[in-house]
């Protein structure tokens, strides 16, 4: 199967032709690309990343590159973005189709118990495991043949008592275990990208070197404020507009620092701040951007007035879709067999590296 993926759209900024989804979807990484596969299959997506695609890339591609893919990182265009916190660390974000799952080191591993006891949502476990596994066949490598460096931070942990030895299993559990890796056998990496595999192809539209610059609000009496679209921007500074139906939802999964930083982007947040950035207020929300529970707290703070406003929903499929509206203004096509495979048509740009 081939997914559309376009890298500039032929929107013109005089015309600023409206695109209308079901959802929409910011940021294309291990939440967004799962996310609009899903979806798809009853809903029309788009789906929406900064960065661009990196099949090419042997730093990328490789295990044996993963260090010079994260030295290499820049402010620039690179896949891994460099940034340093405010409190002095150098560390990387993904900027790429397939986000940290195309940066990181490939370790894999299911969460913890405590996160699903804790949470306060009462999860189907049976849902939870399926989901495991969807992703797990697609994407990671299950095996109990690990190199020496990793035999010997094996034996070391043991020996410092960090146990019991659990041997090879994909459990979060107390001690040492040997998991799964999203880098198979011969060295090559699977990331969150090639779960746009298993999505409907007609229902899915993806747009890469789309920077959001914020999401549109609209008021009316029976939602309050609700985020009705966003404005986002091509590599050659056009920009678009992209609207959701009725009843449909914008999901940013643009990560831990990028959903929060757009959601101030677009005047939600705390009041002095947006003001001391002379950004228009839409909401004043005094969490966004300030706690680590900001994802939480940014809905379920919000009392009067209703704000229909999703930053990361756990979405149940129904039986029928809201429509049914096909990708268009697609210059390039890319298929998912494996990470490095990409196959073009149309009068895409070249590959992005």
């Amino acid at each position: 199967m081939q997914i559309q993926v376009t890298y500039n759209s032929c929107t013109t900024p005089e015309s600023r032709s409206e695109e209308v989804y079901d959802y929409i979807i910011v940021g294309g990484g291990t939440v967004g690309c799962p996310l609009a596969t899903t979806l798809s299959a009853y809903y029309s997506i788009l789906l929406l990343e900064r960065g661009g695609v990196a099949f090419n890339n042997p730093n990328v591609q490789r295990e044996e590159n993963i260090n010079v893919n994260l030295l290499q990182a820049d402010d620039i265009d690179s896949p891994a973005q460099a940034f340093t916190s405010e409190d002095g660390i150098l560390n990387a974000r993904g900027r790429v189709l397939g986000g940290g799952s195309i940066i990181n080191f490939g370790f894999y591993s299911r969460a913890d118990e405590d996160f699903y006891n804790e949470s306060g949502i009462e999860w189907n476990m049976s849902i939870v495991k399926s989901a495991y596994e969807w992703v797990e066949e697609a994407i990671v490598t299950k095996t109990d043949q690990i190199n020496s460096w990793q035999t010997s931070v094996k034996k070391a942990l043991l020996q410092s008592g960090i146990r019991p030895d659990n041997g090879l299993t994909l459990d979060h559990l107390q001690g040492t275990k040997i998991s799964g890796s999203t880098f198979d056998q011969s060295g090559r990496r699977h990331g969150a990208v090639e779960l746009l595999n298993k999505a409907d192809k007609n229902n899915l539209r993806v747009v890469v070197h789309a920077t959001i610059e914020r999401v549109i609000f609209a008021s009316n009496t029976s939602l309050g404020l609700s985020a009705i679209g966003v404005v986002y921007h091509d590599t050659k500074g056009n920009s678009h507009v992209a609207q959701i139906r009725e009843k449909g939802e914008i999901i940013l999964s643009a990560g831990a620092l990028g959903s929060p930083q757009l959601l101030l982007m677009s005047g939600v947040g705390p009041k002095s701040y947006l003001l001391s950035l002379n950004i228009p207020i839409v909401y004043d929300q005094p969490y966004i951007g300030i706690t680590k529970s900001f994802y939480i707290e940014a809905v379920m703070a919000v009392k009067s007035p209703p704000l229909n406003l999703t930053v990361l929903r756990i979405c149940e499929k129904v039986s029928r879709p809201l429509s049914t509206a096909e990708t268009s203004q697609v210059e390039q096509t890319a298929s998912f067999p494996h990470f490095p495979a990409m196959e073009e048509s149309g009068e895409g740009e070249g590959d992005d590296e």
